[in-house]
C-alpha cells in the first residue's frame, strides 16, 4: 500500500528520541498518562506576551481590573476547553490532528486546510522567535549593558531558532521532560513576581479605574483566546500516545487547568503593570519593560526562565508543524519538515525585528486572523468527531485511490464546502490594522466574534449537508488485509 513518508514503523515511545511519524500509534505503545497533559499546556503558555496582552486590555480595551479578571478566566476555559475536546480524537485514532483530518476532508481535500494551518504556524513561530530573541537581548543589556544592533538580532534569533529545532526534533519525550521542569521554575518565579507587585503597586489606582464597555470585554476574551485556538489542531498530537481507555473528562480538565494556571496570573500581572506603566502595551519591544519594572535580581532569572518557556512553545508548535508538512505530501522525515519551519521563522523574525514598525500591532492583527483561519477547521472537524464512530488507521496513511478516505476524487466536498464558506464568513466580520471586512462594523465584528461566527457556520453547515460515505477498500489495500480500525 502506498503510504506517506514516515519514520520507522517500529519506533517506540519510550526512547529518548521519538522516531514515529504520521502513522497511528499501536495500542502497545500507548503508555502516556493524562496527567502529562497538565505540564504540557503550562509550557505552551509560558510567554511574556501574556503580560503585554494583559496590559493591552487596560490601555487599548479600556477595561478595569475586575473585567480583566473575567477575561483572564473565560479565555482559557473557552479556548483550551476546545483544545481538550478536539484532543480526544488523538486517543481515539492514535494519530496527529492533521492526519486524522484526512478522514474528514479527504486525502486531497485535507491539503487545503492543512496548507493554511501550516502557513499560519509560520507566523506563530515567528512571533515566539522574536519574543525569545528580545528576551536574550534584554538580559544582555541588564547584565552587561550590551545594546541591541542588527548583528546581535541575527545572532540571538539564530540561537533561539536553533535551540527550538533541536528540542522539537527530539520529539514528544523531550518536550515532556522540558515542560515538567520549566513548569516548576516558571511557577516559582511567577509567584515571586506576583509578591513583588503586591508589595509595590498602587492598588487604589488599580481598583479605581472605571469599567470599559461590554463589547471591549468580549473582544478581549477573543484576543486572549486566539492563542489557545491556534493549538486546537495540535491537540491530538499530544494525546495520541494515551490509551483509548483514558478519561476524556480528565483530558479536558488537564488541558484547561494547565493553560489557565498560567494565563490567569500572567494577564492579571500585565494589567496591574499597565496601570503604572501604560506605555507597556504599545512598546516596540515586548520584553524590555520587565527590566524597567522589576529589580535585576528578579527580572534576569525571570526572563531566562520565560525564555525557556518560549523555546518550548516554539518547539511544540514546530513539532506539530512537522506533522502538518508531512500530511501535505512533503516526502521528508518529521525532523526535516521541522527544519523548514525553523528557517522560515528565522527569516520572518528578522523582518519583524528590523523592518516592522509596530510589534504589538502586528501581533494582535496576526492573532485575529489566526483565530479565523483555525476556527473554520475546528467547526468541521468538531462536528465530524461528534458523529464518527472510528478511524481507519490504514486509510489514514493510504493517499491513493484505494483509501477509504478518498471519497470523490480525493475530496469530501461537504467538508470542503463548509470549511470554505465559514472561512469567508469569518473574514467578512474581521478587522485588523491592514484589513477590514465589509461586516466588521456589525455587532459580531465590533465584539471581535468573527472567529466564533466561523466555528458556528462551519459546524452548522457541515452538520446539515449530507455525509460523504467512506468508500470500500479496493485493490492492494484490501487484499493485503492490512486495514486496522481504531474504535472510540
Amino acid at each position: 500500500m502506498p503510504h506517506d513518508a514516515s519514520e520507522a514503523a517500529g519506533a517506540t515511545h519510550d526512547g529518548a528520541m521519538e522516531t514515529r511519524g504520521l502513522e497511528p500509534v499501536p495500542d502497545a505503545e500507548r503508555t502516556g498518562r493524562v496527567r502529562e497533559l497538565f505540564p504540557t499546556w503550562v509550557a505552551a503558555n509560558i510567554s511574556v506576551l501574556l503580560l503585554t496582552m494583559g496590559a493591552g486590555l487596560i490601555v487599548f480595551n479600556g477595561l478595569n481590573f475586575w473585567q480583566v479578571l473575567a477575561v483572564a478566566v473565560a479565555a482559557p476555559v473557552l479556548s483550551y476547553g476546545i483544545v481538550g475536546l478536539i484532543s480526544i480524537a488523538g486517543k481515539r485514532g492514535g494519530a496527529p490532528g492533521m492526519a486524522l483530518s484526512r478522514a474528514v476532508f479527504g486525502q486531497r481535500g485535507n491539503l487545503f486546510p492543512g496548507a493554511l494551518i501550516w502557513v499560519a504556524r509560520w507566523g506563530w513561530e515567528t512571533i515566539n522567535a522574536v519574543t525569545g530573541a528580545y528576551a536574550v537581548l534584554t538580559v544582555l543589556d541588564l547584565l552587561f549593558g550590551v545594546q541591541s544592533n542588527t548583528f546581535l538580532i541575527v545572532v540571538t534569533l539564530l540561537l533561539f531558532v536553533t535551540c527550538t529545532f533541536l528540542v522539537s526534533g527530539l520529539g514528544i519525550n523531550a518536550l515532556r521532560v522540558c515542560s515538567k521542569w520549566s513548569t516548576y521554575l516558571f511557577g516559582a518565579f511567577s509567584v515571586l513576581v506576583l509578591v513583588y507587585l503586591v508589595a509595590n503597586t498602587d492598588w487604589s489606582a488599580v481598583f479605581d479605574k472605571p469599567a470599559g464597555s461590554t463589547a471591549m470585554m468580549i473582544a478581549g476574551i477573543g484576543t486572549i483566546a486566539a492563542g489557545g485556538i491556534s493549538w486546537v489542531p495540535s491537540g491530538p498530537d499530544f494525546t495520541r500516545y494515551l490509551p483509548r481507555t483514558a478519561s476524556s473528562k480528565a483530558m479536558v480538565g488537564s488541558t484547561v487547568g494547565g493553560a489557565g494556571i498560567v494565563v490567569l496570573p500572567m494577564v492579571l500581572m500585565g494589567a496591574v503593570m499597565a496601570v503604572s506603566t501604560p506605555d507597556l502595551a504599545s512598546a516596540q519591544d515586548p520584553v524590555s519593560f520587565i527590566g524597567e519594572l522589576l529589580p535585576m535580581w528578579i527580572s534576569v532569572p525571570y526572563l531566562v526562565i520565560a525564555l525557556l518557556g518560549m523555546l518550548l512553545i516554539n518547539s511544540m508548535s514546530m513539532y506539530s508543524a512537522g506533522f502538518t508538512a508531512q500530511t501535505l505530501g512533503i516526502k521528508v522525515s518529521r525532523a526535516a519538515a521541522v527544519s523548514v519551519n525553523a528557517l522560515i521563522s528565522l527569516i520572518f523574525g528578522f523582518l519583524l525585528m528590523v523592518v516592522a514598525t509596530s510589534f504589538i500591532g502586528s501581533f494582535i492583527s496576526f492573532l485575529t486572523l489566526l483565530a479565523v483561519a483555525f476556527s473554520a477547521w475546528i467547526g468541521v472537524f468538531g462536528v465530524d468527531m461528534l458523529r464518527r464512530g472510528s478511524y481507519d488507521a490504514a486509510a489514514l496513511m493510504d493517499t491513493t485511490r484505494t483509501s477509504a478516505y478518498w471519497y470523490r476524487g480525493g475530496f469530501a466536498w461537504q467538508a470542503m464546502t463548509a470549511w470554505a464558506v465559514a472561512l469567508l464568513v469569518g473574514l467578512l466580520f474581521t478587522k485588523v490594522d491592514w484589513f477590514s471586512g465589509p461586516l466588521a462594523s456589525s455587532w459580531i465584528g465590533e465584539n471581535g466574534l468573527g472567529w466564533a461566527a466561523t466555528i458556528v457556520v462551519a459546524g452548522a453547515l457541515y452538520a446539515v449537508l449530507p455525509r460523504t460515505p467512506a468508500q470500500e477498500p479496493v485493490g492492494p489495500a484490501e487484499s493485503a488485509g492490512a486495514r486496522e480500525t481504531v474504535s472510540i
